[in-house]
C-alpha cells in the first residue's frame, strides 16, 4: 500500500494573524501500513516569539495525552490556526512532486492560455464554428470543474479522473490507451509537419530543390530539436514555449488565410462535393472529415494537467484562473480558425489538398506569386509552432513513464533517467514517423477512437461523481451529450474503416513523401 501524506494546502492570500500562525511548516502525518497506524514527521519548535493560539474543543481533544510545552502540540495548534483560514485539508500525493506535470505548482491564467493557445490550433473545418465548437468547449468547462473535489483531492491526470468516475480497472481500459496513443501519435504527426516543412522552409531559402538532406533526415534534424528541448524539467518550466509557440501559431494561421485571400482563386475552383459511387460512400466520408476534426480538438487530454499545475486552496480554486486563461486562449482561436476556414474555403474550394491542408495549398497555388521572404516565414512559424506543441503533448507520456518508476523505487527519477527517458521517447516518435508515413491518412480513424475524450467521457464523469439531480436539465444534458459523444465515436470509426477500404490509402513503410 502507498504512503498517504495528508497536507494543508497553501493559500496566495493570508490575513496577517494566519502569517503569523503558520510560522511553522505544515504538519504531515504519514500513513504506515506495517505498524497500522499514523504516525507524525518533527518538525522544528518555535520561537518564543510566535504568538500563541486559543485553546478549542479540536486541540484540545488531540492534546490530551501530550504535554503542554511539547513542539508536537505548537505545530496542530498552528495548523488549527491555519485550517481555519484555509477551510479544508488538501490530499496531495508525495509522489506528485516528483513527476513532470506537478512538480511545479506556481502557474497562472497566463500559463494555461499558453499553453492552451499553443497546443489548441489545428487543422479544422468549418463545421467546427458551430455545434461540435461549442459542444468540446462545453466539455472543456466540466473538466476543469472536476479538477478538484469536495474533498479536497486534485486530478491533475485525465486519468486519475477517469478511474475515480468509472472505477480503478474500467477507468484504465477507457482512458489509458486512449491517451497514451493520442499524445504519442500527435508527437509522431508532429514530427512529419515539422520535418516536412523544414525542407520545404530551406528549400524557399536557399532556392530550388534541395538535395543536401533527405526527408528522413529533416525529420531526425526536428525530432533532435525536440528532444533537446524536452530536457525542460516540467510543465511550468515550458510556458515560455508555450507562449513563442501560441504567437507564431496565431500568426502563421493568420498569414495563410490573408495571403490566400489577397493572391485570389487558382483557376479551376470548385465548390461542389466530390461524387462519389453511392450515398453510403458519401456519409462514410462525411463521418471520416468528422474523425479528422475530432483528431483537431485533441487538447482535452492535457487540460487537467495544465490545471494541475496551479496553487489551489478554499478560497482560490485553481479552476478559477483555469477557465479565465481557456476562455481567453479559445477567443483567438476561434478568431484566427474562423477566417481560416472561411477564407480557405473561398480561396481554394475542393483544390485543397487531402494531405498538409491550406498550407500545402499555399505553396502549391501561390508559391510562384508570392514573396518567398513571407512563404519562408510561414513555414519558420509553422516549425517553430510543431516544436513547441511537442513539448505539451509529449508530457503525459513522459510523466507515465516516471510514475512507474517511482511507483516502484518511491523516489523522484535521476536526471541521468529522466533525461533518458525522454531522449528515448523522441526517438521512438521518430522512429514511428518513418516507419509509418502513411499514419497521417488515418487521422479520421484515430480521431474518432479518441473522440470519446473529448465529447463524451466529461459528460459522464460529470454524472458520476457530482451526482446531479435526477431528470433534472444538466441530468438530461449531460446524458444526452454523453450518449451522442459514444454514437458519434462509433460512427466515425465505421465511417473512417469504410473510407479506408473503399478508396484505399497509400501504404509505404520507410518511405516518407
Amino acid at each position: 500500500m502507498d504512503h498517504e501524506v495528508v497536507e494543508v494546502g497553501s493559500s496566495p492570500v493570508m490575513s496577517t494573524r494566519a502569517a503569523a500562525v503558520v510560522s511553522v511548516p505544515p504538519l504531515q502525518l504519514q500513513y504506515c501500513p506495517n505498524s497500522k497506524m499514523t504516525r507524525s514527521v518533527p518538525l522544528p519548535a518555535t520561537d518564543s516569539t510566535t504568538p500563541k493560539t486559543p485553546k478549542s474543543p479540536f486541540t484540545s481533544r488531540i492534546m490530551t495525552p501530550m504535554a503542554a510545552t511539547s513542539p508536537m502540540k505548537k505545530a496542530i495548534v498552528s495548523m488549527h490556526g491555519y485550517l481555519e483560514e484555509v477551510g479544508h485539508f488538501t490530499k496531495l500525493d508525495p509522489q506528485e512532486a516528483w513527476l513532470p506535470i506537478t512538480e511545479s505548482r506556481n502557474g497562472n491564467a497566463y500559463y494555461s492560455a499558453f499553453h492552451t493557445l499553443c497546443s489548441g490550433i489545428g487543422s479544422w473545418g468549418i463545421v467546427c464554428l458551430s455545434l461540435i465548437f461549442m459542444w468540446q468547449l462545453y466539455t472543456l468547462w466540466l473538466l476543469i470543474q472536476l479538477h478538484e473535489s469536495e474533498s479536497g483531492t486534485r486530478y491533475s491526470r485525465y486519468l486519475r479522473l477517469s478511474m475515480a468516475a468509472f472505477g480503478e480497472k474500467r477507468g484504465k481500459l477507457l482512458a489509458l490507451y486512449s491517451i497514451m496513443y493520442l499524445s504519442g501519435g500527435t508527437c509522431v504527426t508532429l514530427i512529419m509537419i515539422g520535418g516536412g516543412t523544414m525542407k520545404i522552409f530551406f528549400q524557399i531559402v536557399c532556392g530550388g530543390d534541395d538535395k543536401s538532406l533527405s526527408t528522413v533526415e529533416w525529420y531526425l534534424v526536428f525530432a533532435c530539436s525536440a528532444m533537446a528541448l524536452s530536457q525542460l524539467p516540467n510543465l511550468n518550466s515550458i510556458a515560455g514555449v508555450s507562449l513563442v509557440g501560441a504567437i507564431t501559431a496565431v500568426s502563421y494561421c493568420t498569414m495563410i488565410w490573408v495571403v490566400s485571400i489577397v493572391q485570389g482563386r487558382p483557376m479551376g475552383v470548385s465548390y461542389d462535393p466530390p461524387q462519389t459511387k453511392s450515398d453510403v460512400t458519401r456519409i462514410c466520408s462525411i463521418l471520416n472529415c468528422l474523425g479528422i476534426i475530432a483528431f483537431a480538438f485533441r487538447g482535452h487530454n492535457l487540460v487537467l494537467e495544465i490545471q494541475g499545475t496551479m496553487p489551489s486552496s478554499s478560497k482560490h480554486p485553481s479552476r478559477v484562473p483555469m477557465w479565465r486563461g481557456v476562455k481567453f486562449a479559445y477567443l483567438i482561436i476561434a478568431m484566427c480558425l474562423c477566417p481560416l476556414a472561411i477564407g480557405g474555403y473561398w480561396a481554394y474550394g475542393n483544390l485543397i489538398p487531402a494531405n498538409g491542408g491550406m498550407l500545402v495549398a499555399l505553396y502549391k497555388y501561390h508559391g510562384h506569386d508570392t514573396s518567398k521572404a513571407l512563404l519562408g516565414l510561414t513555414s519558420l512559424f509553422v516549425v517553430i509552432n510543431s516544436v513547441s506543441s511537442f513539448q505539451i503533448y509529449a508530457m503525459p507520456v513522459l510523466d507515465n513513464f516516471e510514475f512507474r518508476y517511482t511507483s516502484k523505487f518511491n523516489r523522484p527519477c535521476p536526471w541521468w533517467l529522466r533525461s533518458a527517458i525522454r531522449a528515448l521517447f523522441g526517438c521512438l516518435a521518430f522512429f514511428i514517423s518513418v516507419a509509418l508515413p502513411f499514419l497521417r491518412s488515418l487521422a479520421g480513424l484515430l480521431g474518432g477512437i479518441a473522440l470519446p475524450l473529448t465529447l463524451a467521457y466529461p459528460c459522464l464523469m460529470w454524472i458520476q461523481i457530482k451526482k446531479p439531480q435526477k431528470h433534472s436539465a444538466i441530468w438530461y444534458l449531460n446524458w444526452a451529450l454523453g450518449v451522442s459523444g459514444m454514437v458519434l465515436s462509433i460512427l466515425v470509426v465505421t465511417g473512417a474503416i469504410w473510407s479506408i477500404a473503399t478508396m484505399g490509402i497509400k501504404v509505404h513503410f520507410f518511405k516518407p513523401q
